[in-house]
Formats: structure tokens, sequence, C-alpha cells
């Protein structure tokens, strides 16, 4: 089981189901909503609970997409894709231990220019479909 909530602790989750390895996603949308590229992990949207949600707000962002956030600390915190299948996650908001490792970067045609992908995983110019978990 994983945990993790927010800075203030106006949202606070578990995950009673497996991980994904960690994402480094560099899409122009998180590193707005970020101020930086995003490292995420996903579950299963069935997988996820809230100890406390009355901070939790959303912003659809896209067509095909929302991210919620906490609306008293500001912090971000998920993805969910429009089919609902997975919630991703903002991996700096689970609690220690993850047990997670890093698995790759996607969007990297849209990195900052202000800094080298250089750490040796597998980059892609979009998105990689083996990443969703499919049918819920």
């Amino acid at each position: 089981m994983n945990s993790g909530h927010c800075l203030c602790g106006a949202v606070s989750y578990r995950i009673s189901g497996e991980l994904r390895p960690i994402i480094y996603c560099h899409c122009e949308q998180c590193r707005r909503s970020s101020g930086h590229f995003v490292a995420a992990t996903a579950c299963r949207s069935a997988d996820i609970s809230f100890d406390r949600d009355e901070g939790l707000s959303w912003y659809r962002s896209s067509d095909t997409a929302r991210r919620g956030f906490c609306k008293t600390c500001g912090s971000s915190l998920f993805w969910v894709p429009e089919h609902g299948r997975y919630w991703s996650i903002w991996a700096g908001s689970l609690d220690r231990p993850t047990g997670l490792t890093a698995a790759s970067h996607i969007y990297v045609h849209m990195a900052g220019d202000y800094y080298e992908i250089n750490d040796g995983l597998p980059v892609f110019e979009e998105d990689h479909p083996s990443y969703d978990f499919g049918e819920a």
C-alpha cells in the first residue's frame, strides 16, 4: 500500500494496487503546471481512495484529460485521462519509501531548453502506449 498527500494535507490518498514505474513527462502542459518536467507514476482508477479530499480541485487542461490539484496549497497531484482507466500521480506527493524507479522520458520534443536528458533512460518523442494500464 502506498499513500501520499499535498503540501498542506487537505488532500491525502491511498493506493491499494500496483504503481507503474516513474515516467518523466516533458510536455508543455506538465512543465507549465509544475514549473519543470513531471515525475509521475500511475495506478488503476479503482485502486485510489481518499482519506481527505476537501482541498481537491480539478482543471480540464485539454479535451482528453483533467488535472487535480490542492486548491488550498496549490500542489499539483494528478493527471486523469478522459477514459478514466488510470490516474497519473505526481511522484513527489507520495510518502516514502515508494519502492519506485524511473523508466523513461516522454514528450521529449517539448523539453525545456535549459536542461539535458542524459540519464540513459529510454526517450520517446511522444507518449508510450505500454504505460496505459488498459481496461480496469
